[in-house]
């Protein structure tokens, strides 16, 4: 039990900072500092420069062995279960009304989870530079297939839209990888100059993204947050069928604790972030998918802990 409330208290404590972070984005955009449209001119850097850099800095961040190795592996393979359930639990979900131009955020929301801002940050505070390692492969996995399935899916029924092959490889989220990941295998260390430069723009993202979010937020209307009934589907996928689910897969693989507990907590976290920054990137409703955003973020704190708590028995 003690346990328990010491990962809510955690958890919540994480959820807090990073509003206060969203609280500081509403008030920017109600003193018109730092506006809504501004944010929407805001969101191409933060995608194709930030979120890239993040992934990089975490493979150079990690020392190469063969029990890292082997663990970064594994971290990957029960992301891509996890991705790959809440894909299945998502597909017949939100099909009835064809018209509706939010039923993709629901959808995306349902799949993809807040691994960057809240994942990571959490899985440092509960394990330590450990959990930060083995929650990167579950970042990987994320950048990759939301640049990749995420976009296909948003955009699911936008004739405008065309994808190629080539589209779905030349992407930050893949190129990302592609860079950072041989960085990672061959152990290759890159002079200060270049290194720095990458740490200091990644450290960005958490904040910068808050920021964004929070002017979307002073632009809806939060009274109706709780009226969108497909609000309390999507929290029954993404935070508690997923999780439910990877708990029983890690449990069956044996893993360690700290590496269970590690897919987990990246299993479990809210709804991503950049569901609000891809809604307003592909001309989607970002009044809706912030309201999606905001209450899977305040309920994962209760949800998370019990999660990781089942995780660690």
């Amino acid at each position: 039990m003690e346990l328990f409330f010491q990962n809510m208290t955690t958890a919540a404590t994480q959820v807090f900072i990073l509003y206060i972070m969203v609280a500081i984005g509403f008030i920017s955009d109600k003193l018109h500092v730092f506006t809504e449209k501004t944010a929407r001119a805001s969101n191409d850097l933060l995608f194709y420069v930030i979120t890239p850099c993040v992934v990089v800095n975490s493979f150079l961040s990690t020392s190469f062995s063969k029990d890292s190795a082997s663990s970064f592996a594994i971290s990957v393979v029960v992301s891509l279960l996890a991705h790959g359930i809440g894909i299945l639990l998502a597909a017949p979900l939100f099909n009835k009304n064809k018209e509706d131009r939010s039923r993709t955020i629901y959808k995306y929301a349902c799949i993809y989870g807040n691994l960057g801002y809240m994942a990571l940050p959490l899985a440092k505070a509960v394990l330590g530079e450990a959990g930060v390692f083995f929650c990167s492969g579950g970042l990987v996995v994320f950048n990759t297939l939301c640049f990749t399935h995420g976009i296909r899916l948003i955009n699911k029924g936008n004739k405008d839209i065309k994808f190629s092959i080539k589209s779905l490889i030349l992407n930050p989220g893949v190129i990302s990888v592609l860079i950072g990941l041989p960085l990672f295998i061959f152990s290759i260390e890159l002079p200060p100059i270049l290194s720095q430069p990458i740490t200091f723009i990644s450290n960005m993202n958490t904040p910068f993204a808050m920021l964004i979010f929070g002017t979307y937020l002073a632009n809806t209307d939060l009274k109706t947050m709780f009226k969108i009934k497909e609000q309390y589907l999507i929290m029954a996928v993404r935070l508690i069928a997923v999780p439910l689910i990877i708990i029983l897969i890690t449990k069956g693989l044996q893993l360690s604790s700290a590496l269970a507990t590690a897919c987990m907590i990246s299993a479990s976290a809210p709804s991503a972030n950049n569901t609000v920054m891809f809604a307003a990137k592909y001309d989607k409703d970002t009044a809706v998918a912030s309201k999606i955003v905001a209450l899977n973020s305040f309920v994962s704190i209760i949800t998370m802990p019990i999660m990781i708590a089942l995780a660690q028995i």
